[in-house]
């Protein structure tokens, strides 16, 4: 965790208890990038059943929280291989919202993905974005990811690296203490709620 301009941030993976932040991070997302992160317009109904999703098995969910509120989110879903049935590949998708945004925050959850389809074995890692999204190109870009044109879209594949004993001890230790932390936030909150009821 460090301290800018007297506001803490941090990057971590969500768990279970942080769905409602999560739930809420989707909800303030504007018009412009809703439409950015989900290619069309969709409603607050649309993100409130989304945002499950993102906790459900074969997806990991990571947060950028600056002073505990989530302020952008990265996910990966994993499924099965189209060209190797017994390999896995993963999707990519970020959101972040606009004050801010194109302030490093998606390489930053990039970083995240990326480490976590690599300790997964995970063959390609795709990126799906509008071809307008000039901000999720410049993220695939940095990650040397080959682009395809398509006809609205861009798929930006990246092929993963295989996996390391300190890749995966990295996400280990990252990993157990990004439980902890969800753990420490969700009591706080509880704590904070029973607060103002009482």
């Amino acid at each position: 965790m460090s301290q800018t301009e007297n506001h803490t941030h941090t990057v971590r993976r969500l768990y279970g208890p942080d769905l409602p932040l999560f739930r809420e991070h989707l909800l303030r997302l504007d018009s412009e990038t809703r439409h950015d992160r989900f290619g069309l317009q969709v409603s607050d109904e649309y993100l409130e059943n989304y945002a499950e999703l993102c906790f459900a098995p074969g997806a990991l969910t990571y947060g950028y929280f600056e002073d505990g509120v989530i302020r952008g989110g990265g996910e990966l879903r994993m499924f099965s291989s189209k060209d190797h049935p017994n390999h896995r590949d993963g999707e990519a998708a970020f959101s972040v919202e606009l004050p801010w945004r194109r302030s490093g925050i998606g390489t930053q959850l990039m970083k995240h993905i990326v480490l976590a389809a690599r300790n997964r074995s995970i063959g390609t890692l795709t990126i799906v974005c509008l071809r307008s999204n000039q901000a999720m190109l410049r993220l695939a870009k940095k990650f040397e990811a080959e682009l395809q044109f398509e006809m609205s879209e861009v798929t930006g594949h990246l092929v993963a690296r295989s996996p390391t004993a300190m890749s995966l001890w990295h996400e280990f230790v990252d990993n157990t203490l990004d439980l902890g932390a969800s753990l420490i936030d969700y009591q706080g909150r509880l704590l904070h709620r029973t607060a103002h009821e009482g």
